[in-house]
């Protein structure tokens, strides 16, 4: 389904995007989402995970500020989800830095299958096993780093039998058949706390109107690089404060895709 079909699918269904979502990024995910034409649910009681996870449309697990709770919580929606044929969007944020949630986040992916996996570079690797000296000895430049990337996104589709969207100032898409690069967005983005969390929920509102996971994370790419473009211009680059408030403003406005074009989408080989 092409960009434009998807972003006016989200429009005209509203899908209800359940969002275990961390203490930093929840109001920022939950606003984003109702920017982008969904609806936000913020549920985290395993208790009634089951039926919260049977009456939304899609889920997006951020395993961001983790806890035993939340990891159970996080099964259950993934179990549920995939028992009901909803897609689920998983973001294990900062998987790498501790055993612990490396450990969790590894159970969690045995229990059950995202559609789209959110990760930037490190993340893909912690959950790929590779240490620093086995990243490769390409040589620097942009192309190396790129094809490092790919192999990450690549990787991690292929082992997990899922979309992956790899982010950083170029995304990498793969679902181990079709891979793209989109380039674009906003030097500010990685100076606001949420923006890829934020990606990650809006990731479950395109997965909800489509049954191609590999098309969802490409548009939610792309509709993100472009929100952070028209975001800066909005806020007149006064500082990361006023992007963080233009984000809303410009998610608001894409009411269709008649400006993707202006983020740049390279198909790359699988």
């Amino acid at each position: 389904m092409p960009d434009s079909d998807l972003i006016a699918a989200v429009r005209a269904k509203r899908p209800l995007v359940h969002c275990i979502s961390n203490i930093v990024t929840a109001n920022d995910c939950a606003n984003i989402l109702y920017a982008a034409g969904a609806s936000p649910m913020m549920a985290e009681a395993r208790e009634e995970m089951a039926e919260i996870s049977a009456l939304a449309d899609a889920a997006d697990l951020n395993l961001g500020t983790p806890s035993r709770e939340k990891y159970a919580a996080a099964r259950i929606c993934l179990e549920e989800s995939n028992r009901l044929g909803k897609p689920v969007v998983l973001d294990p944020v900062g998987v790498g830095a501790s055993s612990w949630r490396l450990e969790n986040a590894a159970r969690l992916l045995s229990a059950g299958k995202p559609g789209i996996l959110r990760v930037n570079l490190a993340e893909a690797e912690a959950l790929l096993g590779l240490r620093r000296a086995e990243q490769g000895v390409d040589s620097p430049g942009e192309d190396s780093a790129l094809r490092r990337r790919a192999r990450a996104a690549g990787g991690l589709a292929g082992r997990f039998g899922c979309a992956v969207l790899l982010t950083g100032e170029t995304d990498i898409i793969s679902d181990g058949r079709r891979a793209a690069a989109v380039r674009g967005g906003s030097a500010f983005a990685p100076l606001v706390t949420g923006s890829g969390c934020m990606l990650s929920a809006l990731c479950g509102a395109f997965a909800a109107v489509t049954d191609d996971m590999f098309a969802a994370a490409l548009a939610a790419s792309r509709y993100w690089k472009l929100c952070g473009a028209l975001a800066e211009r909005l806020c007149s680059a006064r500082g990361p404060g006023a992007f963080r408030a233009a984000l809303m403003d410009a998610a608001w406005s894409l009411k269709d895709s008649s400006r993707l074009e202006e983020v740049r989408a390279e198909r790359l080989e699988a």
